[in-house]
């Protein structure tokens, strides 16, 4: 038997089927060959042709892994849109592989590093972001429900039978605080089961953890020289279940929080009561110190497979399980002598039909829980700019958020309540005033000059730089956090508007939201406008570059008829598109990340503050303030619905999927190493189980009918991706008979960028480096079109071949139709691609590879 070639494809995030990926069509009367499945199962499986023979020179096999983001109309669907709504995490989770400097092997990563710093701040933002969606549930639960909603008018609202908390001695004291944490805890089960249970859906053939060192190695073992080279980078479920019980229990803590500060502050406990609530305070502290100090550690940061949760695990579960005991029974407990008795702090029954009765009108929310919402947001604010300065320019810029952080107490205890030898604050004095002021000087520090690497790399073209100016890390994080405060204000506001019910939107309203939902709804308006005028300057520049490239289509001089003109048009759409996102994008993202900066700046002073205008009956700029906010807060209510839907109709449909999969999986190519409760990453399964699909066969003996003699590794767009990742994880003896071919391909413009760690340019260079041959020649081709707004040049030493699209601008051959603009589709048929395919399975099926003249 002759020398057999295999040509394995791999797809991007349009999850093209596997009939479309071996390029099968339908003969008259719906016969002709199909995909027939030879590895692989339901979820992820590898496909041939029917009608493929084993003497074929080059055998065409489909990799098809879509279903692990996208998937077929199934009930699945719903469970993977409502994972949509973790896209916050995700964002934070993406964070950390966005931080530039990590070395290539992770055991030489040092917690001071510029790195190690970055990534210790990051997984503290990602343990806030688990304690936001927790305050949110609390104060749904224990504020609104359990405080403010007193009578039976507005408990029936809740679906079930609550109007209980409304009399008797659920009414009394703080008994009722004790159901309304229920909800928070609940929140947090149902979290920590997904992230439990998800786990065996990304990783069902995990690598083996990275072997310790020994002499006797194997020969072709290779120093790491990029990250993902690591064997333990794809298995981390030791790692995911560590940090999921870190967060689990300080989200626990966060809970118990909100009322137990509720109770200090009305209710100062004495006797029994102080005996029970130090004791609770102390095991919540120490969770709390565990957990800031583990989140940079080795035991939590390292990945090593299954490996056992740990003493340290136990003991974090235990002193939250014993402090969650103690605050259910001081809820428990009657009033104190120490306090004022509780019902003089909750709102009077019967506003609602008596709105003129005396407290109605009066802030009657939980005691402490509006500030904690607005110190929390604040710090992190204060965490993004820390995160954004030591990324960029290492430890030194980590002086100013730290100044600007611990001024902002001390100026703010000073306005309110004084400072021991200090000179009383002036009247008129605000906390916004000091908070602004705050912010600005944290933020010095994200305009200190970048920190260069040690050894100055070129960049691989033009635009390749790195993203926003090694700040990449925080703009995505804070992203995240926006959306986290968008989808708790949307809720928030939500929940407090079913509570009201028909109450008379002219008078006080019985349930009131945390003032911070009132600027997050007014914040919300002023960025989608925003927003609006991004994508306004989006079209500008898009209608700028088309006229150019149409000016450069047309301009040869010579005669051209309306039919061509009309194609040079449409061709000439798609070229700037092209480079509206190669060239422009990034820089419109940082433009929209510093607009938003300012405007959250804004919003969390005024929160500090604790300033709510007051709409005047004669209209002004404060009813102005209040309808924005009004019209904010509702579109933000039905945030989260619409994330969903969109998440549904991402897996469902072909058009938004095209438009949307490629944030999603980016978000979700990467894996929980920083955010246990994110989405779950589908190349924790893809990348091995590629990996042993290409070394299995390449494994198999010459008198095996199913060996193969070399492999085209066929990747397009996203796919490009995961053959990446999966060639650095292939020893090298197996990538001496692989050629790559990348289409689509994203790795510079966007990954590079953004992810200079592991597709920066020294990186990708090592890419190159691992595919030479023992001859000198890289066996690496890369096509691209100058219509295709998703793929771009390498110049990492491969071969860049330029694909024609279109073809001609009429028809030719027969045919009486216009070649197609494939844009980002439709590669292996170009005849640039087949071209190269055929003269690389010649090279593939020599035993002894040979050098060949390298072009471009």
């Amino acid at each position: 038997m002759g020398d057999r070639v295999l040509e394995l494809r791999v797809h991007g995030v349009s999850n093209t089927p596997p009939d479309q990926l071996l390029g099968l069509r339908p003969e008259p009367g719906g016969d002709g060959p199909q995909p027939w499945l030879v590895a692989g199962g339901e979820v992820t499986g590898f496909y041939r042709s029917t009608t493929a023979g084993r003497d074929d020179p080059i055998t065409v096999e489909a990799y098809s892994w879509g279903q692990l983001t996208s998937g077929a109309r199934t009930a699945r669907d719903i469970e993977r849109a409502l994972w949509t709504l973790l896209l916050p995490f995700a964002l934070a989770n993406v964070a950390l592989h966005a931080r530039p400097g990590i070395p290539p092997d992770p055991d030489r990563e040092r917690w001071g590093s510029r790195s190690g710093i970055t990534a210790w701040l990051i997984r503290l933002f990602c343990l806030s972001l688990t304690v936001t969606l927790v305050i949110t549930a609390t104060g749904i639960g224990v504020d609104l429900i359990a405080w403010q909603c007193v009578d039976r008018d507005c408990l029936r609202h809740l679906p079930g039978p609550w109007e209980f908390l409304g009399r008797g001695w659920w009414r009394e004291d703080t008994h009722a605080l004790a159901v309304g944490l229920l909800l928070p805890l609940a929140v947090l089960a149902a979290l920590g089961a997904v992230a439990w249970r998800t786990y065996q859906y990304e990783a069902e053939m995990p690598a083996p953890p990275r072997p310790a060192p020994r002499d006797d190695a194997e020969p072709d073992a290779e120093p790491l020289e990029n990250p993902l080279q690591d064997p333990t980078f794809w298995c981390g479920e030791g790692q995911l279940r560590r940090a999921a019980v870190l967060h689990l229990c300080v989200g626990a803590v966060a809970a118990a929080a909100v009322p137990l500060q509720a109770v200090l502050i009305m209710d100062p406990p004495q006797g029994v009561r102080a005996a029970l609530a130090w004791p609770t305070i102390g095991a919540f502290a120490a969770v709390v110190l565990i957990a800031v100090v583990a989140v940079g550690r080795r035991w939590l940061t390292r990945r090593q497979g299954a490996t056992p949760l740990g003493r340290w695990s136990a003991t974090v579960a235990l002193l939250t399980g014993v402090g969650l005991a103690g605050t259910f029974l001081l809820l428990m407990l009657p009033d104190g002598p120490a306090g004022r008795p509780l019902a003089e702090y909750r709102p009077p029954t019967g506003c609602r039909h008596h709105p003129d009765l005396p407290g109605c009108l009066d802030d009657r929310s939980l005691p402490g829980f509006d500030t904690a919402v607005a110190w929390l947001a604040t710090y992190q604010v204060l965490l993004l700019i820390g995160i954004g300065a030591v990324s960029r320019s290492g430890r030194r810029a980590l002086l100013a958020p730290a100044v600007g952080g611990a001024l902002l107490p001390v100026a703010v205890a000073w306005t309110e309540v004084g400072l021991p030898g200090a000179p009383v604050a002036p009247d008129g004095l605000q906390v916004w005033m000091l908070a602004v002021p705050a912010v600005a000087v944290a933020a010095t520090g994200l305009l200190l000059p970048r920190t260069r690497a040690q050894f100055e790399q070129q960049p691989l073209g033009p635009h390749t730089d790195l993203a926003w100016g090694g700040r990449g890390p925080a703009l995505i994080a804070g992203f995240g956090w926006m959306m986290a405060i968008a989808y708790c204000a949307g809720l928030l506001y939500w929940v407090s508007d079913r509570l009201n019910g028909d109450a008379d939107p002219r008078g006080p309203s019985p349930v009131v939201p945390p003032l911070a939902v009132f600027w997050a709804g007014l914040a919300f308006a002023v960025a989608t406008a925003a927003l609006a005028g991004t994508l306004v300057r989006a079209t500008v520049i898009f209608h700028a570059l088309r006229r150019e490239e149409y000016a450069r289509l047309t301009g040869s001089g010579v005669a051209l008829s309306a039919h061509d003109l009309r194609r040079c048009r449409d061709v000439s759409s798609y070229q700037a598109l092209h480079r509206l996102v190669g060239e422009h994008a990034v820089r419109l993202v940082g433009c929209y990340a510093t607009v938003s900066v300012v405007l959250v700046t804004l919003c969390c002073a005024a929160t500090l503050s604790r300033s709510h205008p007051t709409p005047e009956p004669s209209g002004g700029w404060q009813a102005a303030l209040h309808t924005v906010a009004d019209v904010g807060d509702a579109l933000l209510g039905w945030l989260p619905v619409v994330v969903a839907a969109l998440g549904l109709l991402v897996y469902r449909s072909e058009g938004v999927r095209r438009s949307v999969g490629v944030i999603w999986d980016v978000g979700t190519f990467w894996p929980r190493a920083a955010h246990p409760l994110a989405p779950p990453s589908y190349a924790e399964r893809a990348v091995p189980e590629l990996q042993t699909r290409i070394a299995g066969l390449l494994a198999l003996t010459e008198h095996d009918p199913r060996r193969m003699d070399g492999v085209i590794l066929s990747g397009h767009s996203q796919g490009t991706v995961i053959c990446a990742s999966m060639l650095l994880q292939l020893p090298a003896r197996w990538r001496r008979r692989i050629w790559f071919f990348s289409y689509g391909c994203q790795l510079t413009r966007l990954y590079g960028r953004v992810f200079p760690a592991y597709f920066g340019p020294e990186r990708l260079r090592v890419l190159a480096r691992t595919l030479t041959w023992p001859g000198g020649h890289v066996a690496w081709t890369n096509f691209w079109r100058d219509t295709d707004p998703l793929g771009w040049q390498v110049n990492a030493g491969e071969r860049d071949v330029p694909v024609a699209d279109p073809e001609a601008l009429h028809p030719s051959g027969g045919e009486v139709a216009d070649p197609p603009i494939r844009n980002h589709s439709g590669y292996p048929e170009a005849v640039e691609f087949l071209r190269e395919r055929a003269l690389v399975a010649r090279l593939l099926r020599r035993h002894i590879p040979s050098p060949r003249q390298r072009i471009g």
